[in-house]
């Protein structure tokens, strides 16, 4: 028996090509893992959903996995490919660190870099689930499966 859930989260993001100038940036992902023993074992679950991350694309479907590891290793670790409006592929790749002196913002705030299939930065973006907005249907998402 495994496990889902949504979540959005929204911010901002940072092109290579275009230093100093902030673009909109936002996810809407399903997280899913088939076996609860599985994901126990390495924390890893699949993520299903959309970027918004202009100009490079308006709004693409994206894929990965996301590793949570609150306890032991206090990460949440997002890994998100996409292909953008120009035909090429990228990826997000971010990374919540878990401090339980700021456990809200921890838990909340996501640094991440996007990269291109050569793993070469192109930008950089923040992000935050917004927990007054999002959080109830956050916490009606979760599904057993």
């Amino acid at each position: 028996m495994g496990f889902q859930f949504a979540e959005t989260m929204a911010g901002t993001v940072e092109w290579q090509a275009e230093p100093g100038v902030k673009h909109p940036f936002s996810f809407d992902v399903t997280v899913e893992a088939a076996s609860t023993r599985a994901h126990l074992h390495d924390g890893r679950a699949t993520l299903r959903g959309v970027v918004r991350a202009p100009p490079v694309t308006r709004a693409t479907d994206a894929e990965g996995v996301i590793t949570i590891r609150p306890l032991g290793q206090r990460i949440i670790r997002y890994e998100l490919r996409f292909t953008g409006d120009d035909g090429k592929r990228y990826e997000m790749i971010g990374q919540k660190d878990i401090r339980l002196r700021t456990l809200v913002e921890s838990f909340t705030y996501l640094p991440a870099d996007i990269v291109d299939a050569d793993h070469r930065r192109v930008g950089s973006c923040e992000a935050r689930f917004d927990l007054q907005r999002d959080g109830w249907s956050f916490l009606r998402s979760f599904r057993r499966r």
